[in-house]
Protein backbone atom coordinates (compact mmCIF):
# COMPACT_ATOMS: atom_id res chain seq x y z
CA UNK A 1 0.00 0.00 0.00
CA UNK A 2 1.14 3.24 -0.79
CA UNK A 3 1.75 5.84 1.75
CA UNK A 4 -0.20 8.48 1.09
CA UNK A 5 -2.52 6.86 -1.33
CA UNK A 6 -6.70 8.03 -2.09
CA UNK A 7 -9.01 5.86 -1.45
CA UNK A 8 -12.87 5.95 -1.13
CA UNK A 9 -14.22 8.87 1.44
CA UNK A 10 -16.92 7.95 4.00
CA UNK A 11 -19.62 10.77 4.04
CA UNK A 12 -20.83 9.95 7.36
CA UNK A 13 -17.82 11.05 8.83
CA UNK A 14 -16.65 13.72 6.39
CA UNK A 15 -20.02 15.67 6.79
CA UNK A 16 -19.42 16.03 10.75
CA UNK A 17 -17.15 17.80 11.88
CA UNK A 18 -13.17 16.67 11.72
CA UNK A 19 -11.09 17.05 14.95
CA UNK A 20 -8.51 19.37 14.23
CA UNK A 21 -5.93 17.14 16.67
CA UNK A 22 -5.96 13.41 16.99
CA UNK A 23 -3.49 11.70 19.78
CA UNK A 24 -2.94 7.34 19.39
CA UNK A 25 -1.31 5.49 21.73
CA UNK A 26 -0.90 2.28 19.05
CA UNK A 27 -0.71 -0.07 21.64
CA UNK A 28 -1.89 -3.94 21.28
CA UNK A 29 1.22 -4.79 18.54
CA UNK A 30 3.08 -7.65 20.38
CA UNK A 31 -0.13 -9.28 21.94
CA UNK A 32 -1.82 -8.98 18.20
CA UNK A 33 1.53 -11.14 17.71
CA UNK A 34 1.73 -13.76 20.28
CA UNK A 35 -1.65 -14.76 18.77
CA UNK A 36 -0.88 -15.18 15.96
CA UNK A 37 2.16 -17.48 17.31
CA UNK A 38 4.70 -14.75 15.87
CA UNK A 39 7.37 -13.22 17.91
CA UNK A 40 6.40 -9.57 19.75
CA UNK A 41 8.44 -7.61 17.25
CA UNK A 42 6.19 -9.08 14.26
CA UNK A 43 3.39 -6.64 15.36
CA UNK A 44 5.87 -3.63 15.82
CA UNK A 45 6.84 -3.96 11.60
CA UNK A 46 2.74 -4.95 10.91
CA UNK A 47 1.84 -1.67 13.00
CA UNK A 48 4.15 0.34 10.69
CA UNK A 49 1.49 0.00 7.83
CA UNK A 50 -1.44 0.79 10.07
CA UNK A 51 0.46 4.20 10.86
CA UNK A 52 0.53 4.85 7.56
CA UNK A 53 -3.01 3.86 6.54
CA UNK A 54 -4.14 6.23 9.83
CA UNK A 55 -1.62 9.31 8.13
CA UNK A 56 -2.90 8.90 4.62
CA UNK A 57 -6.43 9.02 6.58
CA UNK A 58 -6.23 11.64 8.46
CA UNK A 59 -4.34 13.90 5.89
CA UNK A 60 -7.20 12.90 3.04
CA UNK A 61 -9.70 13.65 5.53
CA UNK A 62 -8.27 17.46 6.97
CA UNK A 63 -6.78 16.34 9.94
CA UNK A 64 -4.38 19.32 10.79
CA UNK A 65 -2.71 17.60 13.88
CA UNK A 66 -1.89 13.83 14.41
CA UNK A 67 0.34 12.77 17.49
CA UNK A 68 1.21 9.34 17.97
CA UNK A 69 3.26 7.45 21.06
CA UNK A 70 5.80 5.36 19.48
CA UNK A 71 7.77 4.99 22.90
CA UNK A 72 7.40 5.98 26.18
CA UNK A 73 9.45 6.45 28.87
CA UNK A 74 8.81 3.38 30.65
CA UNK A 75 9.23 1.23 27.91
CA UNK A 76 12.81 1.26 28.51
CA UNK A 77 11.77 -1.48 31.07
CA UNK A 78 10.93 -3.93 28.13
CA UNK A 79 13.12 -6.62 26.88
CA UNK A 80 16.46 -5.23 25.93
CA UNK A 81 16.26 -7.00 22.03
CA UNK A 82 12.96 -5.64 21.63
CA UNK A 83 14.09 -2.30 22.64
CA UNK A 84 16.62 -2.40 20.39
CA UNK A 85 14.36 -3.53 17.41
CA UNK A 86 12.07 -0.56 17.84
CA UNK A 87 14.92 1.95 17.85
CA UNK A 88 15.98 0.29 14.95
CA UNK A 89 12.37 0.13 13.47
CA UNK A 90 12.14 4.11 13.55
CA UNK A 91 15.03 4.71 12.39
CA UNK A 92 14.56 2.37 9.59
CA UNK A 93 10.77 4.41 9.31
CA UNK A 94 12.50 7.66 9.18
CA UNK A 95 15.02 6.61 6.35
CA UNK A 96 12.16 5.32 4.49
CA UNK A 97 9.27 7.68 4.74
CA UNK A 98 10.77 11.10 5.43
CA UNK A 99 11.16 11.61 1.58
CA UNK A 100 7.53 10.66 0.80
CA UNK A 101 6.59 12.87 3.71
CA UNK A 102 8.25 15.59 2.47
CA UNK A 103 6.60 15.73 -0.95
CA UNK A 104 3.31 15.46 0.67
CA UNK A 105 3.60 18.38 2.64
CA UNK A 106 3.62 16.34 5.96
CA UNK A 107 5.64 18.41 8.64
CA UNK A 108 7.50 16.03 11.11
CA UNK A 109 8.15 16.42 14.69
CA UNK A 110 9.11 14.36 17.34
CA UNK A 111 8.80 15.06 21.29
CA UNK A 112 10.70 13.90 24.23
CA UNK A 113 13.96 13.21 26.05
CA UNK A 114 16.55 12.51 23.43
CA UNK A 115 19.17 11.57 25.66
CA UNK A 116 19.21 8.15 25.30
CA UNK A 117 19.10 8.05 21.59
CA UNK A 118 22.35 7.28 19.78
CA UNK A 119 24.07 9.63 16.97
CA UNK A 120 22.80 7.85 14.43
CA UNK A 121 19.03 8.53 15.14
CA UNK A 122 19.67 11.70 16.51
CA UNK A 123 21.10 12.92 13.06
CA UNK A 124 18.26 10.71 11.03
CA UNK A 125 15.49 12.97 13.63
CA UNK A 126 17.09 15.98 13.21
CA UNK A 127 17.55 15.74 9.40
CA UNK A 128 14.24 14.93 8.65
CA UNK A 129 12.96 17.45 11.40
CA UNK A 130 14.39 20.16 8.88
CA UNK A 131 13.48 18.57 5.63
CA UNK A 132 10.24 19.09 6.12
CA UNK A 133 9.54 22.38 8.60
CA UNK A 134 8.71 24.35 5.97
CA UNK A 135 5.85 22.00 5.10
CA UNK A 136 2.46 23.30 5.37
CA UNK A 137 -0.17 19.87 5.77
CA UNK A 138 -0.41 17.57 8.17
CA UNK A 139 1.94 17.90 11.30
CA UNK A 140 2.99 14.28 12.45
CA UNK A 141 4.22 14.12 16.08
CA UNK A 142 5.79 10.89 17.31
CA UNK A 143 5.74 11.17 21.05
CA UNK A 144 9.82 8.70 21.64
CA UNK A 145 11.34 8.38 25.04
CA UNK A 146 8.26 11.12 25.87
CA UNK A 147 6.50 10.70 29.25
CA UNK A 148 3.98 13.39 30.44
CA UNK A 149 4.87 13.61 33.85
CA UNK A 150 8.89 14.64 32.11
CA UNK A 151 7.05 17.01 29.87
CA UNK A 152 5.59 18.76 32.71
CA UNK A 153 8.73 18.43 34.85
CA UNK A 154 11.00 19.69 31.65
CA UNK A 155 8.64 23.16 30.94
CA UNK A 156 8.73 23.98 34.63
CA UNK A 157 12.89 23.52 34.94
CA UNK A 158 12.97 25.50 31.57
CA UNK A 159 10.76 28.44 32.84
CA UNK A 160 12.18 28.90 36.07
CA UNK A 161 15.39 28.78 34.24
CA UNK A 162 14.71 31.37 31.54
CA UNK A 163 12.39 33.30 34.37
CA UNK A 164 13.66 32.59 38.02
CA UNK A 165 11.78 36.03 39.10
CA UNK A 166 8.46 33.66 38.57
CA UNK A 167 9.44 31.46 41.06
CA UNK A 168 6.81 31.50 43.81
CA UNK A 169 3.95 32.88 41.27
CA UNK A 170 3.94 31.74 37.81
CA UNK A 171 0.44 30.35 36.22
CA UNK A 172 -0.44 27.55 33.30
CA UNK A 173 -0.18 30.53 30.66
CA UNK A 174 3.64 30.68 31.92
CA UNK A 175 4.37 26.83 31.48
CA UNK A 176 2.36 26.73 28.28
CA UNK A 177 4.79 27.59 25.99
CA UNK A 178 7.40 25.49 27.59
CA UNK A 179 5.63 22.05 26.42
CA UNK A 180 6.79 20.04 23.77
CA UNK A 181 3.25 20.48 21.83
CA UNK A 182 3.03 24.30 22.93
CA UNK A 183 3.57 24.39 18.45
CA UNK A 184 -0.05 22.70 18.74
CA UNK A 185 -3.69 22.74 19.74
CA UNK A 186 -4.59 20.21 22.69
CA UNK A 187 -5.99 17.10 21.20
CA UNK A 188 -9.53 16.95 20.33
CA UNK A 189 -9.74 12.89 20.27
CA UNK A 190 -7.61 10.50 21.71
CA UNK A 191 -7.88 6.96 20.41
CA UNK A 192 -6.24 3.78 22.10
CA UNK A 193 -6.39 0.81 20.79
CA UNK A 194 -5.56 -2.74 22.12
CA UNK A 195 -8.65 -3.11 24.62
CA UNK A 196 -6.49 -1.59 27.87
CA UNK A 197 -8.13 1.75 28.97
CA UNK A 198 -5.39 4.23 30.50
CA UNK A 199 -3.78 7.17 29.19
CA UNK A 200 -0.28 5.70 30.21
CA UNK A 201 1.31 8.92 31.16
CA UNK A 202 0.72 10.20 27.50
CA UNK A 203 0.34 13.98 26.84
CA UNK A 204 -1.30 14.42 30.73
CA UNK A 205 -1.14 18.03 30.68
CA UNK A 206 -2.66 18.13 26.85
CA UNK A 207 -5.48 15.78 27.52
CA UNK A 208 -7.51 17.70 30.39
CA UNK A 209 -10.46 18.24 28.09
CA UNK A 210 -9.91 15.67 25.34
CA UNK A 211 -12.71 13.28 24.39
CA UNK A 212 -10.96 9.79 25.33
CA UNK A 213 -11.71 6.64 23.01
CA UNK A 214 -10.49 2.83 23.69
CA UNK A 215 -11.24 0.50 21.57
CA UNK A 216 -10.32 -3.74 21.42
CA UNK A 217 -8.81 -4.02 17.88
CA UNK A 218 -5.16 -4.29 18.34
CA UNK A 219 -2.76 -1.55 16.51
CA UNK A 220 -2.01 -3.95 13.42
CA UNK A 221 -5.31 -4.20 12.65
CA UNK A 222 -6.44 -0.69 13.25
CA UNK A 223 -6.86 1.02 9.65
CA UNK A 224 -9.02 3.66 7.57
CA UNK A 225 -12.68 2.05 8.99
CA UNK A 226 -11.94 2.28 12.40
CA UNK A 227 -10.77 5.69 12.45
CA UNK A 228 -13.60 6.51 10.89
CA UNK A 229 -15.64 4.54 13.54
CA UNK A 230 -13.31 6.67 16.04
CA UNK A 231 -14.26 9.92 14.29
CA UNK A 232 -17.92 9.03 14.36
CA UNK A 233 -18.32 8.15 17.93
CA UNK A 234 -16.50 11.62 18.34
CA UNK A 235 -18.97 13.48 16.64
CA UNK A 236 -21.35 12.48 18.65
CA UNK A 237 -19.61 13.81 21.89
CA UNK A 238 -20.68 17.03 23.40
CA UNK A 239 -17.71 19.40 23.95
CA UNK A 240 -18.52 21.72 26.91
CA UNK A 241 -15.24 22.54 28.78
CA UNK A 242 -16.65 23.44 32.00
CA UNK A 243 -20.21 24.31 30.85
CA UNK A 244 -23.63 23.47 30.93
CA UNK A 245 -25.38 22.42 27.36
CA UNK A 246 -28.05 25.75 27.62
CA UNK A 247 -24.36 28.08 27.08
CA UNK A 248 -23.28 26.22 24.46
CA UNK A 249 -27.21 26.69 22.67
CA UNK A 250 -26.32 30.24 23.11
CA UNK A 251 -23.23 29.96 21.30
CA UNK A 252 -24.75 28.95 18.22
Amino acid sequence: MALFSREREEPNVLNGKIPRHIAVIMDGNGRWAKQRLMPRVFGHKKGVDSLREVITTCKEWGVEYLTVFAFSSENWRRPADEVTFLMGLFLQVLQSEVERMYRNNIQLKVIGNRSHFSAELLEMISAAEEKTSSNTGLVLTIAADYGGHWDILQATQQLLKDKPDLASCFTEVDIQPYLAMAYAPDPDLFIRTGGEQRISNFLLWQLAYTELYFTDLPWPDFGRSALGDAIFWYQGRERRFGRISEQLDATK
